[in-house]
């Protein structure tokens, strides 16, 4: 690929990443992060912010609310032909550094046929609510909701919709508490 196709891509891709070099530099400093997001994302608010060391797929189907912060080792795959959003993160939500977020997963139903070439099944909405906390290295699966104000531990993985105010803990996520 020839270097001004490169730069080509780096600058029109739905993503954000160290793999982006000519965009990437601008999540270290803050009005270019501010300006890059809000080209990109869906929506992203004046005080949400993305950290240097994150990866976000699909920007353009993902929304970030207020105070959120994309930490280091982060995933956001939002990519998605079906979702208007794919990712909704809400107000105040905290995600410690290297949570995965995925709205698509691979097929595997056919044995006769390799995973690699089964494509994927149909995306679905992931959904955090106001005030949740994931810990370090969370990992939430497509379709599932987190409630407002619950806590997941980290390296727990969330295959199902978590209610509002409980601390999930667990492969996968099971609710230990409530708030």
């Amino acid at each position: 690929m020839g270097i001004l196709k490169q730069l080509k891509f780096w600058n029109s891709a739905d993503r954000i990443g160290p793999d982006m070099l000519s965009t990437y530099w601008r999540i270290f400093f803050k009005r270019p992060m501010l300006k890059l997001c809000k080209k990109k994302f869906l929506y992203f608010d004046n005080t949400a912010e993305v950290r240097p060391g994150a990866y976000i797929v699909g920007c353009s189907k993902i929304s970030l609310g207020k105070r959120c912060v994309i930490r280091p080792g982060c995933m956001l795959h939002g990519t998605s032909d079906t979702l208007k959003v794919s990712i909704d993160i809400k107000d105040d939500v905290m995600l410690g550094s290297g949570c995965h977020i995925y709205v698509s997963n691979h097929s595997f139903n056919n044995v006769n046929i390799p995973i690699i070439d089964q494509g994927h099944d149909p995306s679905a909405p992931v959904v955090i609510h106001k005030g949740a906390w994931l810990g370090a290295n969370v990992i939430v699966l497509p379709g599932c909701t987190i409630g407002e104000n619950t806590v997941v531990a980290a390296g727990a993985v969330v295959t199902k919709s978590l209610p509002a105010r409980v601390v999930a803990a667990g492969v996968p996520a099971r609710v230990i508490k409530y708030i």
